[in-house]
């Protein structure tokens, strides 16, 4: 158990570290232990662009992959309008600016704690 929080205390500081390389935006992490079964943590991002989706999503599955991550699950939308990768107890979201606005994790997920990561 010791184990497990430290590689997700280290997960939740390195994703948003690799998100803020590729120039992501709002950046937020969500505990969400307490509300669901799901996952402990929802990392999100917004993209102004396909081509920074890709860059970032890319760059996220790379430097995990070397780190000794593989994600459980990695899904996308053929537009890039939303990106998922599963790291089992940290799922990472990836929107475009319409996608984030749309679907309102934060209100969603309000609940949970939620804190903004600032920018570079």
């Amino acid at each position: 158990m010791i184990k497990k929080e430290k590689t997700t205390k280290h997960i939740l500081k390195l994703i948003p570290e690799l998100m803020l390389d590729r120039k992501a935006l709002d950046i937020v992490v969500i505990d969400v232990r307490k509300l669901t079964s799901l996952t402990d943590y929802f990392i999100l991002c917004t993209s102004e662009s396909t081509p920074q989706t890709k860059a970032i999503t890319n760059h996220i599955y790379k430097k995990m992959r070397e780190a000794g991550w593989r994600p459980n699950n990695f899904e996308d939308t053929a537009t890039l309008e939303w990106v998922a990768m599963d790291y089992f107890n940290i799922i990472v979201h990836v929107f475009n600016n319409e996608t984030r606005d749309y679907y309102q994790f934060e209100r969603l997920w309000g609940d949970g704690v939620i804190k903004k990561i600032n920018e570079k």
